[in-house]
């Protein structure tokens, strides 16, 4: 069975596993949140500095956390888009050079892949066709996963994803950084329906909605008009409750949008993947709708929600085994979709070290 060491650098975590097909051998994962939180968010020069500081002490530790030497190692991967090009530069150099040193096959994986196969770890006898539910700080979409490499988006943010708004809503409200965990623990204390905010819908050019994009732009500017008005009201603000509020209508745009596509495909699995996998409101109502409608809801353990290496090794060891390698030419980019994940693995000397 495939043996595979995987780095993971395409933001503010520099993370390397060992994973044998869906089992995690090792997972190292060494957050920069105490770095960037007096910014408010990640400052890519800053991130890719640490990465490098942190990179080979990370896979030293992988190494010896899955008490393997470099012969039991089947092949190297990385992630290699998208992300922050410095941030990425510095994983796909690192498992590029081990490929060459340790003669191993090289895999380039695409994040938004790594987060899908966190799926599999929660049921390794998962067989697509399958739905997923990606949201995290970057990225919210829908994603019918057809087989490993062949997805269709079918639904998608026109606008701020769901984790930023998470974060944009914190920093309104005087939480801290990252702003989901923070909201997702003052909302415990508060009333999700204190205040009606909007669910952000999406007119089709023929008339109508359409019934499987999101926005969550208008939902921000909708709170912090609110906190203006409550703040000229009142000397203290309601936190709990606007915090309770927006994510109660996060979740529940999501689950809407995720149960109807569902039905509308005849997809009876239903997979989350992404940072705001973790959100407590969002499990719970996911799992509550589906089972009404006789869907299953596989979710990921929450260590595997936020960015790691070790979903990443998933994706690389399930290409690895049906012979996708990717050429050492391979390059970084910061921004390509899933539909293009094939490429990845075909010749790719033409393509750019860094296209944005």
């Amino acid at each position: 069975m495939t043996i595979t060491l995987a780095i993971e650098t395409s933001c503010d975590e520099t993370a390397v596993a060992v994973v044998k097909k869906y089992e995690v051998l090792s997972s190292i994962v060494t957050s920069q949140i105490a770095i960037h939180r007096p910014y408010g968010g990640v400052v890519p020069e800053v991130a890719s500095r640490q990465h490098l500081e942190s990179i080979n002490v990370a896979i030293v530790q992988a190494l010896e956390a899955a008490q393997l030497n470099w012969p039991e190692i089947d092949g190297v991967a990385a992630t290699c888009a998208p992300g922050l090009v410095g941030a990425l530069l510095v994983g796909l150099t690192a498992a590029k050079t081990l490929a060459i040193v340790h003669q191993k096959p090289f895999v380039g994986v695409h994040h938004l892949e790594g987060h899908i196969y966190a799926a599999y770890l929660a049921n390794p006898q998962l067989k697509p066709p399958f739905l997923c539910l990606l949201v995290s700080g970057g990225h919210t979409s829908l994603i019918h996963v057809k087989d490993c490499g062949i997805y269709e988006t079918l639904g998608q943010t026109r606008d701020d994803a769901a984790g930023e708004a998470f974060d944009k809503v914190a920093r309104l409200l005087g939480l801290g950084y990252p702003g989901g965990p923070e909201i997702d623990r003052i909302a415990a204390d508060g009333d999700p329906h204190a205040f009606k905010l909007p669910e952000g819908k999406i007119k089709q050019p023929g008339g109508g909605f359409h019934p499987y994009d999101s926005s969550f732009s208008g939902l921000k500017t909708a709170v912090m008009r609110l906190v203006g008005e409550l703040k000229q009201s009142s000397d203290r603000l309601p936190i709990a409750d606007l915090a309770a509020s927006f994510q109660e209508t996060v979740a529940r745009s999501l689950v809407k949008r995720t149960i109807a596509c569902a039905l509308d495909y005849g997809l009876e699995t239903i997979a989350v993947g992404g940072g705001v996998a973790a959100n407590s409101r969002l499990r719970h109502l996911l799992q509550e709708e589906a089972t009404h409608h006789n869907l299953r809801v596989l979710l990921p353990p929450m260590k595997f929600c936020t960015d790691n290496a070790a979903t990443i090794g998933c994706a690389a060891s399930e290409h690895l085994s049906r012979g996708h390698l990717s050429s050492l030419n391979l390059g970084v980019r910061s921004r390509m979709t899933l539909t293009d994940v094939m490429q990845l693995y075909a010749d790719n000397s033409e393509l750019p070290l860094a296209n944005s």
